[in-house]
């Protein structure tokens, strides 16, 4: 590795990541970028490896701390390319924690690549190629949330369709203030808040407990 992306990589100083894991975020660098000349895996505008060391791999392995590590489950709720459910497996593989991730991604080709990807890195995940939406009853330890859906449209869902987890992580960007605020006139919430690692403006919310109010 070049002193460039030594240099980016050294940010995860302040996170519980084994140093091995950086060989399985260069395969997955690889991967993204190469994926990406066919189809729309990241935007081309971060599509550069500093980039996606910093604005979707750091950003995503900063929740780490926040992942309950005791369950059987943890699941990423619109995965995407993988940010973060991926980083989350393969931060998991390289502390020899046997929890599954969960990644929900309802397109086929970004779902096929998710596949991809845990085959290549060896990473204990499941791909659900469906619409979380339309699935009820779900139980999991953490969920995920980066770059989903709204979070009033991600309480609702997470409130409707899992009947048991333990948290609910959401990463908030620079109008995060004033939705989250708006959504507890809504929501009864336990819930702790951390700065991002990545941005000056945004910050994490992991969420405990929720209860919608009687007055909605």
């Amino acid at each position: 590795m070049d002193q460039e992306i030594l240099k980016s990589y050294s940010r995860f100083n302040h996170l519980n990541v084994p140093r091995e894991t950086f060989l399985d975020f260069e395969s997955y660098i690889s991967m993204i970028l190469e994926k990406n000349e066919k189809i729309n895996i990241i935007s081309n505008k971060t599509a550069s490896k500093k980039t996606i060391i910093n604005r979707h791999i750091l950003d995503s392995a900063q929740i780490i701390d926040f992942v309950d590590l005791n369950s059987n489950t943890t699941t990423d709720i619109g995965s995407g390319g993988g940010m973060p459910g991926i980083i989350i497996a393969i931060i998991l593989k390289n502390i020899k924690n046997n929890m599954k991730v969960h990644l929900y991604e309802k397109s086929y080709h970004k779902s096929h690549f998710l596949e991809e990807v845990s085959e290549k890195l060896n990473l204990n995940t499941k791909v659900f190629k469906r619409n979380i939406f339309e699935n009820k009853n779900l139980e999991t330890g953490t969920i995920m949330s980066r770059a989903f859906k709204p979070m009033p449209v991600v309480l609702d869902l997470v409130y409707e369709n899992f009947y048991k987890y333990k948290n609910l992580i959401f990463f908030m960007g620079r109008s995060g203030k004033k939705i989250f605020e708006n959504s507890k006139k809504n929501w009864e919430m336990e819930y702790t808040e951390k700065k991002s690692l990545t941005n000056d403006d945004s910050f994490l919310i992991n969420v405990k407990k929720l209860k919608k109010k009687l007055n909605n």
